[in-house]
């Protein structure tokens, strides 16, 4: 009989939360090395662990080939995002953090806390659907809800769009962006754009962001109900 997701040492869950996370937004399957560096984690480390995750039926792996998760890698993957992603909308809702800062306390908390416990945050929250960066926060069923998006990169000039998502790998890029209003739910428009600069316009006047900038952004070009 198969393990329970509980019983999984802590390694095995930042693995597969990591590898699901991967191409969560994008297709491209992850590798051993591309694993290794989002981890950072020299690469003979990971091929060990990813030779335990199969051992334990949680991944998929050809040599030198793209990793995959199985049905119960999924799921174990799931159960942690959750963890992950409703403590984090807690640390900001309650406890006053700013959305660049809550990344390594959940990566700490969503360990430790009790599914008793998240259940309670889960409602004292109002059983959110996503995180402070956008990330859609499956539900105790294990069923997740992605938004149709885009990179902002994508867009094209003339364009009006709406902030979806933004990635939470770069807390420098994070506290600039609020601070030039480019937040969830923001609608924007392409104004121009050339290979050093792209010229947005938000509500408040016109932006100007660095092409870099531009794939970690989501939008859609779909309003949401709580455009601001």
């Amino acid at each position: 009989m198969p393990a329970t997701p509980a019983t999984y040492p802590m390694a095995f869950e930042d693995y597969v939360k990591v590898i699901y996370a991967h191409t969560e937004w994008q297709p491209e399957p992850i590798t051993s090395s591309v694993l290794a560096g989002r981890l950072g984690l020299a690469a003979s480390s990971v091929t060990e662990m990813v030779k335990k995750l199969g051992a334990n039926g949680l991944v998929d792996h050809v040599r030198y080939g793209a990793i995959t998760l199985t049905p119960d890698g999924a799921a174990l993957a799931l159960r942690m995002l959750r963890r992950h992603r409703l403590i984090e909308t807690w640390l900001v809702q309650h406890y006053g953090y700013a959305w660049d800062e809550v990344h390594d306390e959940a990566e700490v908390l969503e360990h430790a806390l009790s599914d008793r416990l998240l259940d309670k945050i889960d409602d004292e929250l109002g059983r959110p659907t996503r995180d402070p960066h956008g990330d859609p926060i499956p539900s105790k069923a294990g069923v997740i809800s992605q938004p149709a998006a885009l990179l902002l990169r994508d867009a094209v000039v003339g364009e009006r769009v709406v902030v979806v998502r933004i990635s939470d790998r770069d807390s420098l890029l994070l506290r600039h962006l609020e601070a030039e209003s480019v937040v969830l739910d923001r609608a924007l428009e392409v104004r121009s754009r050339d290979p050093f600069v792209v010229q947005l316009e938000v509500q408040d006047g016109e932006r100007t962001l660095a092409p870099d900038a531009l794939v970690s952004i989501w939008v859609s070009r779909e309003e949401p109900s709580r455009v601001k």
